[in-house]
């Protein structure tokens, strides 16, 4: 006689689609693998180029790769630092200038003074007079 009602909707969790992350959703594979070639790239010359002693070496370090890094596995805007590199070079690549016309400007009068300025400057260097 007591008839339940039973409800066959479930929550999502949210992290249900983060298969192909590292570290249970919380890193990218591409950004990851930016951070660690970026930071073997920087780290590498600091670490065996430098000729400071080991204190100093930790803090420089600890100043230029730790913010490298963690810019690396945030990325910039949702994009690896390389994606965004590439965006930015295709958009200063591809950028252009707009020319914008003034509301109420005569363009057609401009042309005919700076026509009849050459014609003049023209003339006068043909009868050689300054």
């Amino acid at each position: 006689m007591d008839d339940k009602e039973y409800s066959n909707r479930y929550l999502i969790p949210a992290n249900y689609t983060d298969s192909g992350k590292l570290f249970g959703g919380l890193l990218e594979v591409r950004n990851t693998i930016e951070t660690v070639f970026l930071l073997l790239m920087f780290g590498y010359p600091q670490l065996f180029w430098i000729p400071m002693s080991a204190g100093v070496k930790v803090v420089v370090m600890t100043v230029t790769l730790l913010p490298l890094g963690a810019a690396g596995l945030m990325g910039i805007g949702g994009d690896s630092l390389l994606r965004f590199a590439v965006n930015m070079a295709v958009f200063y690549a591809r950028r252009r200038k707009l020319h914008l016309r003034r509301i109420g400007y005569r363009y057609e009068n401009c042309k005919k003074k700076t026509h009849r300025k050459r014609i003049k400057k023209s003339a006068k260097k043909k009868s050689g007079n300054p």
